[in-house]
């Protein structure tokens, strides 16, 4: 049985692999650009074992639904909520990198440098995690995007999930090197993901 694909399908699984694309790649490129390549390795992209999985399995939700309901890919409106998701998302991140320059890096620090600054102005001033905010609303985004029901549900638990416990052990070491000036910074200032 061969499957033809709408142009609805098309446009949102092109929209897809752009975005996984642009996101992973601008990354590592900012990474380079920042950090110096002698600095940055493969994990700067972004990509894990557990991240491929769930990339493939709302990949697979989409065929299966398509196939076997092809009108509930059919919802544009959805599909574009989503796509405004992802891109604000990105250029949440993307500010959150620029704007932190070296005090921006993918591995959460355990030991203070003397590049890492408290950065509190820009983006840093509207929320203390723009990094994962941007990321969190860009996660769900692709699956609003590709009118994935389950993997939306999915996503959005698993990546909150991930935030709960990495804030909290990133905060630590934080109110460690910047002490009460971290304190002050946190009280006035959200994480920028929900309940967290």
């Amino acid at each position: 049985m061969a499957v033809v694909f709408s142009y609805t399908a098309c446009r949102q699984l092109s929209q897809m692999f752009a975005a996984i694309i642009f996101f992973h790649g601008s990354e590592y490129i900012l990474a380079v650009g920042i950090h110096g390549k002698s600095n940055v390795t493969l994990k700067s992209l972004l990509i894990s074992k557990n991240y491929l999985v769930a990339m493939i399995f709302s990949l697979l939700e989409y065929l299966i639904e398509y196939i076997l309901f092809p009108g509930m890919k059919e919802h544009w409106w959805v599909s574009n909520w989503g796509l405004g998701m992802l891109i604000i998302g990105e250029i949440i991140r993307k500010m959150a990198i620029i704007t932190a320059g070296r005090s921006f890096t993918h591995l959460i620090r355990v030991h203070h440098s003397e590049h890492h600054q408290l950065i509190t102005n820009g983006i840093y001033r509207v929320v203390r995690h723009p990094g994962y905010c941007g990321f969190f609303i860009w996660s769900v985004g692709t699956q609003i995007m590709l009118c994935n029901p389950i993997s939306t549900i999915a996503f959005t638990l698993v990546v909150w999930r991930f935030f709960a416990q990495r804030i909290p052990y990133e905060e630590y070491f934080l109110r460690q090197f910047f002490g009460l000036q971290y304190e002050e910074y946190a009280r006035q200032v959200p994480a920028g993901v929900p309940f967290i």
